[in-house]
């Protein structure tokens, strides 16, 4: 499942004129349940070179699309599950799902779970959540800032109609805010203070944002064209 992801991840990543990606579990029922625990008498001593570098390049590769991502929780999103949705830059949760990084459960860990969660929710949920592998209902997940919005309906109808929302605003500013909210995680200050002054004269030199403002003037949609 993995290779098939990263090979969509890559065709995705190619596509010109893209505005917004969703990530949903299809047909299953699971968002993802996580990985094979079977496989893991295999790996006892190469881990990282079978399974754990490979994963983590997978989810870096998915946290690195250019434009605005949306995990569809439409069921459990478990484990490797939930840390797919983690790599994302948003989540949807449909009421009546559950998500946890349940590792500790049967002495695992969640790697690249354990450092997405504390960026999202702060260390001392984080925490929590690993040491108890809890596993969380939609308004559990909500008010602890895991997912962004919860529906009664298809989590994957919701990510669609927010995905719609997002590509009536201007391409530029997506892309780039995106990229200034991961320097601010990723960067000193001051570094992340000078992307953003760069990426601004961008926004300034664009032909969107007048394109923004005249339309807003005229009193009509704007026609961004991510130039």
């Amino acid at each position: 499942m993995l290779q098939d992801l990263n090979a969509a991840i890559g065709a995705v990543r190619k596509r010109a004129g893209l505005r917004c990606v969703i990530l949903h579990g299809g047909t299953a029922r699971s968002f993802c349940a996580g990985s094979d625990i079977r496989e893991f008498a295999h790996l006892r001593l190469d881990a990282s070179e079978q399974k754990i570098l490979f994963e983590d390049m997978v989810l870096r590769n998915l946290a690195q699309i250019g434009v605005p991502t949306i995990a569809a929780i439409d069921g459990p999103a478990m484990g490797g599950g939930l840390e797919l949705a983690l790599a994302c830059d948003l989540r949807v949760m449909r009421q009546g799902a559950k998500l946890g990084l349940t590792e500790a459960r049967l002495g695992g860990l969640a790697g690249n779970g354990s450092v997405r969660l504390a960026r999202l929710v702060g260390p001392a949920r984080a925490k929590e959540m690993l040491f108890t592998g809890a596993v969380l209902d939609a308004g559990e997940s909500l008010s602890w800032g895991v997912v962004n919005r919860i529906t009664p309906r298809s989590a994957l109808d919701a990510a669609r109609e927010l995905a719609m929302e997002i590509q009536t605003r201007g391409p530029l500013s997506d892309r780039f805010a995106k990229e200034l909210v991961d320097a601010a995680l990723d960067r000193p200050l001051d570094e992340a203070l000078s992307i953003s002054t760069r990426l601004q004269q961008r926004i300034f030199d664009s032909t969107d944002l007048h394109e923004g403002m005249d339309a807003f003037f005229m009193k009509r949609n704007p026609e961004f064209r991510g130039t």
